[in-house]
């Protein structure tokens, strides 16, 4: 069979108690008690994978007595607190062996607490069908980024104190609707203090029961932690990565899958203080991040980047995060934040981490792209420069940011077929006539996406606030507003997904060719060709498919794929949400290119079951020429422009046979991207060829730990859906950078 992937090289030498932990952490994954997707996993066809921090232990079992089931639901942030804080009440505590870091959450908010619409239900269902039939959709539920620093600099005693005294200010002033909202706020507030006072109890009560004397100092670090932060900031380093676990926890209950910014950064002066003081070492420092990592699961964190003043901000911390990674392997979200003045050591550190585990972790970002992004957009450097990336392709600016990502869709191929059927309707005789349609279809799509979307956020912050994720954020605990109701933070930019942009480049372009300038085939023909889904026409088919494709750095082609996203980043752009605020887009998407059939043939020569472009990556198998003409492709869009375009790279082990240092090709490789104006690499190591027996034969050793990056999460590969697991194996296996 051979290797999939790279012989593993470790840097670190796991402790017996992290050992422990990492062998209990495969087995939840592996029994499928933390796949995404419902209490069912894998096993319903819903699962995402293993990529949750939440354990399945069976249905929640005190739903009747949920407030909005007993008292009757209301559609406010008060009622929805309430549910919540219901929720956190009844979730029991759990300390496991070898534990340090603890928490544990079993249900998340969406399985117990539904939308309800009430009166305006039938307006935002209307919307939706007539965005869904021209290429548009979305939800709003999901993706920022909290700026943890708040509690970990104030603790909840003072954003309480904070919540009731702008409570009392709304009082005063007569704004029940603020003073309810804010009732929520103080609601959840205290039961974050309760739950983590629970552990703190737990641990006391443990320790009065063992006679290990080790196990007993364990309980009683534990319980003097958690007894300190159930209200107080934390003191020193392990207490500030125990209160960033919780939050995260009580963030993930909600439901969605933020972002958690920049870990360096919030740890780094806990970190100095602890080991000047004495009471941390570098092995456990290490151990105390690897062991949140590992019940985290998924989560977004980055390191990098710059400070206010430009200079670079990696620091010691930041090698301490990407350490406990490398100590433990499995999964995370982690993302380095690069730039041209980067720490070279770190950096190279980075790619070797890379280049051992070979699992597209820790992702590389380019910080200065999205930084310019930001500004773009008109946020102000003084908090532009604090950009995090936050995930799959997105970043946001930790606690100021509503960037709703990627759950709002534009496909790309509905305003295309409007323009084909509309020049030939009116008998255009020449491709800038269509791309001119398409230009116009392109705004008609997002106006659509812009009036179901108004229709939704108008009541986003009753339906489902993220009121956890304000008490983190600047701005809704003083203005009495959730962070996604208008103007609750300040940046609130509604982002977009595009799908399909290279299938639509390719066939404007084939059709460009072969019915405008060699006038092979009518518009019609091709039309009619694509509707069949090529049927009785392969040797058009091969026609359209064989022209030359977007990929392969081919100046013609690439044209044609620039002014696709510029003409749907142009319509975009044009529109304002509902809180005043630009759509932007995303040059990725987030899982459609895994349901080809919903969107039929297109005129590239691809058939209604192939897969669709991933993101903006090529079509699978049309870009012969290899891997740094694609990257050329993809960065002749400039990627300040967009919210994201990351660049998908599998490699196969068998190119670095014989070859020293890998993490040299990689740092080069990816560095050449950036300074060309490239955003994002996600790059695995590994032969995806032989990565297929691993979908028929998931029992065998070698497999039950590999994980990959399926779009722009991770997962662990056999415990992935096998039709996400059939996706993954087709993609493109480059033979060399």
């Amino acid at each position: 069979m051979g290797n999939v992937m790279l012989d593993f090289i470790p840097k670190f030498e796991q402790s017996e108690r992290i050992a422990h932990l990492a062998a209990r952490n495969r087995e939840l994954a592996l029994s499928g008690k933390r796949n995404l997707g419902g209490w069912g996993g894998a096993k319903t066809g819903s699962s995402l994978g293993d990529h949750a921090c939440w354990i399945h232990i069976g249905p929640f079992p005190h739903l009747d007595d949920l407030p909005s089931n007993k008292n009757g639901y209301e559609m406010s942030g008060e009622s929805w607190a309430a549910d919540y804080a219901f929720l956190l009440d009844h979730t029991p505590p759990a300390i496991h062996p070898h534990e340090r870091i603890v928490g544990e959450i079993y249900w998340e908010m969406h399985m117990l607490r539904r939308y309800k619409w009430g009166d305006t239900g039938d307006e935002v269902a209307a919307l939706t069908a007539e965005a869904e039939a021209l290429g548009a959709y979305g939800t709003t539920s999901l993706h920022t980024c909290p700026d943890l620093m708040i509690g970990l600099t104030q603790g909840y005693s003072g954003v309480l104190e904070r919540v009731r005294a702008s409570k009392a200010k709304y009082e005063r002033l007569d704004n029940e609707r603020k003073v309810s909202y804010l009732r929520g706020l103080e609601a959840i507030c205290l039961s974050c203090m309760r739950y983590i006072q629970k552990y703190a109890d737990l641990a006391e009560r443990l320790a009065a029961d063992s006679a290990d004397p080790e196990e007993r100092r364990r309980f009683m670090q534990i319980s003097e932690c958690c007894n300190h932060i159930a209200t107080e900031p934390p003191r020193d380093y392990y207490e500030a990565v125990q209160w960033m676990y919780f939050a995260i926890l009580f963030d993930r209950t909600v439901g969605h899958g933020n972002g958690y910014g920049s870990i360096d950064a919030y740890l780094i002066k806990f970190y100095q203080k602890s080991m000047a003081d004495g009471s941390l070492t570098r092995d456990d420092a290490r151990e105390y991040v690897a062991e949140m990592y590992m019940k985290l699961r998924g989560h977004f964190f980055c390191m990098g980047g710059r400070n206010a003043d430009g200079s670079d901000a990696t620091n010691e911390m930041s090698w301490v995060a990407l350490e406990a990674y490398d100590l433990v392997g499995d999964y995370n979200n982690l993302g380095v934040m690069w730039h041209s003045d980067m720490d070279e050591d770190f950096y190279a550190y980075t790619c070797d981490v890379l280049a051992r585990h070979g699992e597209s972790i820790p992702v590389l970002a380019n910080y200065d792209m999205m930084y310019e992004s930001e500004l773009r957009s008109g946020i102000p450097h003084g908090h532009a420069w604090t950009v995090a990336y936050s995930g799959c392709q997105w970043f946001c600016i930790p606690g100021r940011e509503h960037c709703d990502q990627d759950c709002n869709s534009f496909i790309a191929i509905n305003p295309m077929r409007r323009a084909m059927a509309r020049a030939i309707k009116d008998n255009a005789g020449d491709f800038e006539t269509l791309f001119g349609y398409f230009r116009e279809e392109a705004t008609v799509t997002a106006k659509a996406l812009q009036a179901y979307k108004r229709a939704h956020d108008e009541y986003l912050g009753d339906l489902w606030p993220e009121m956890f994720t304000s008490l983190m954020s600047h701005g809704p605990i003083e203005r009495g507003l959730d962070m996604v109701a208008p103007r609750g933070v300040d940046y609130q930019y509604t982002s977009v997904n595009v799908l399909g942009i290279p299938n639509v480049a390719d066939s404007f372009y084939a059709i460009k060719k072969l019915v405008y300038e060699k006038n092979l085939y009518t518009l019609a023909q091709v039309e009619d060709a694509v509707a069949s889904n090529w049927a009785g026409n392969e040797a058009m088919r091969l026609r359209f498919y064989n022209e030359d494709k977007y990929g392969n750095d081919i100046e013609e082609v690439d044209a044609v794929y620039v002014r696709v996203c510029e003409a749907i980043r142009s319509a975009l752009e044009g529109l304002y949400n509902q809180k005043g605020q630009p759509f932007r887009p995303s040059l990725f998407h987030f899982q459609g290119h895994l349901t080809p059939e919903k969107h039929g043939a297109t005129p590239d020569g691809r058939r209604a079951e192939d897969y669709l472009a991933h993101g903006v990556n090529p079509t699978k198998g049309v870009n012969v020429r290899g891997l740094l003409p694609t990257a050329n492709s993809l960065s002749s869009v400039k990627g300040n422009k967009f919210q994201g375009s990351p660049l998908q790279v599998d490699i196969q082990p068998k190119f670095f046979d014989g070859k020293e240092e890998i993490w040299e090709y990689i740092r080069n490789f990816s560095v050449a991207y950036f300074k060309r104006g490239g955003v994002q690499i996600n790059l695995h190591i590994m032969d995806l060829s032989k990565l297929a027996d691993a979908i028929e034969h998931p029992e065998k050793p070698e497999y039950q730990n590999i994980i990959v990056r399926v779009t722009g999460y991770a997962s662990r590969f056999i415990s992935l859906p096998r039709s996400y697991q059939e996706e993954f194996v087709a993609r493109h296996n480059y033979d060399s950078i």
